[in-house]
């Protein structure tokens, strides 16, 4: 008796449950039937739907709506327990590359953090400032899935002090956020922030691009950053103009003093595009790109976003926004003086002379161009240089001054044994510039007294 009425109570206990999960299943199967199609449309339409545009994306169809129905009934669970094991030279340059774009300076605490999220397959790290945002993939075990925020320099600082770069570092988070990082004899605990607060990268559509080795972009930026306008009261001058006509990229940027031209000719042919990259981006990019001549960096142009995509890294930034400045009203094929001359020895000439000036010191190196030479002269409150060096000149001669700063700065840029400096005359801008015109520096003279030359 005793036994059929526990046999009758299991049956009662246990019948709903299995309707329960019956139901469950059809609605699955629903469900399954609905969103298969839609995410495979989508798949399809938009190769560019990836997974820094959405928390659930980056998977397989399968898996994403599975994972969609699943975070419904376990989403805190998910957003928050995590636990992780990295070795500690992985999980540094990982966190180096996106600290990047991490603000230093803001009223947003959240935007001073690195957000972890390991929710699928893979681990990814993001710092996005609201202007400029990296995500990189990093290799490291996931033993329980899960994301977080943490605050980017205390991270920082407590991978960079653990012991031996081979170490293995292990993160594990619980519901309240609480996070414990060890190693070895090492523990630390600190307090998280909900994944959610995190701003995930915006969606970009991937219609537009071009691509280039990873060597010739950080090359570009080199050879052209240095020109642009460290103040920010003119927007425009902090950028540089990327613009794609055919096969062939021009980028551009000046300060008001001065203007750096590079062009470089594409593997193929595309759509024109004209934006202008904040400066700082550039600037962060060439410092994560590997500068391998046979690795690849892609770039995809929004209406006010471009996408670097290279290695396990993507970058996405804002577009400034407005129309650059007509650069072809400023740049002129005739010259009254050409001359050319050794770069090594010209640019030496003029770091020597630089020996004679401080920082905030305005004082103009003079050009005197003569027949088959060329003298500078320099003087400052510390004394004065003399230097003569051998030219080949055709033209008349001209006696002109420059910021020393401004020919340095170029000169240094330009991988050419030799060099040919165009001149009109001592009030109009000095044309550097080789003859297929790959690249085109633009100089300022400055004003000086002759009679005390």
């Amino acid at each position: 008796m005793d036994s059929l009425c526990i046999k009758r109570s299991l049956f009662t206990l246990i019948f709903p449950l299995w309707k329960n999960l019956k139901f469950l299943r059809i609605i699955f199967k629903v469900f399954h039937s609905f969103i298969k199609p839609v995410f495979s449309h989508i798949l399809k339409d938009f190769p560019g739907f990836t997974q820094i545009h959405s928390p659930y994306g980056g998977y397989d169809e399968n898996y994403l709506y599975s994972f969609f129905i699943l975070s419904i009934f376990n989403e805190r669970k998910l957003s928050t327990t995590m636990k992780l094991t990295f070795q500690k030279d992985v999980l540094l340059n990982g966190i180096n590359i996106v600290l990047k774009a991490v603000s230093s300076k803001t009223t947003m605490s959240i935007l001073g953090c690195i957000l972890i999220d390991a929710s699928g397959s893979e681990i990814k790290l993001t710092g996005n400032d609201m202007e400029l945002g990296i995500e990189t993939k990093i290799e490291g075990n996931i033993l329980e899935r899960g994301k977080i925020a943490l605050d980017a320099k205390i991270f920082s600082e407590i991978i960079r002090k653990l012991s031996s770069p081979d170490a293995e570092i292990h993160i594990e988070t619980d519901d309240a956020l609480n996070t414990v990082i060890s190693s070895e004899n090492s523990v630390f605990k600190i307090q998280g922030r909900d994944s959610e607060e995190f701003s995930y990268l915006p969606y970009i559509e991937r219609e537009h691009s071009i691509t280039l080795s990873q060597f010739t972009l950080r090359e570009i930026i080199r050879q052209t950053l240095f020109s642009i306008s460290p103040n920010d009261s003119n927007k425009m001058m902090t950028g540089e103009l990327f613009e794609v006509h055919g096969n062939e990229l021009k980028v551009v940027s000046l300060d008001g003093h001065r203007i750096s031209i590079r062009k470089i000719i594409l593997k193929e042919n595309y759509d024109d595009v004209k934006v202008i990259v904040p400066g700082k981006t550039l600037s962060e990019i060439s410092k994560i790109l590997n500068g391998d001549n046979e690795s690849e960096v892609e770039l995809f142009f929004s209406q006010n976003h471009i996408l670097f995509a290279f290695d396990q890294t993507i970058v996405v930034s804002r577009l400034i926004e407005g129309e650059y400045f007509r650069i072809n009203q400023m740049l002129s094929g005739d010259y009254e003086t050409k001359f050319t001359v050794n770069k090594k020895d010209f640019l030496d000439c003029i770091e020597r002379a630089t020996i004679l000036i401080r920082e905030n010191d305005k004082k103009p190196l003079i050009l005197n161009i003569l027949d088959h030479s060329m003298e500078l002269k320099l003087n400052s409150s510390f004394g004065s240089m003399n230097a003569e060096l051998s030219i080949h000149k055709t033209g008349k001669d001209i006696m002109i001054g420059f910021n020393p700063k401004f020919l340095i700065d170029a000169l240094r840029v330009i991988d050419d044994e030799e060099i040919d400096l165009h001149m009109m005359n001592p009030k109009s801008p000095c044309f550097i510039r080789d003859e297929d015109q790959n690249y085109i520096y633009l100089i300022l003279p400055v004003n000086f007294n002759a009679a005390s030359v």
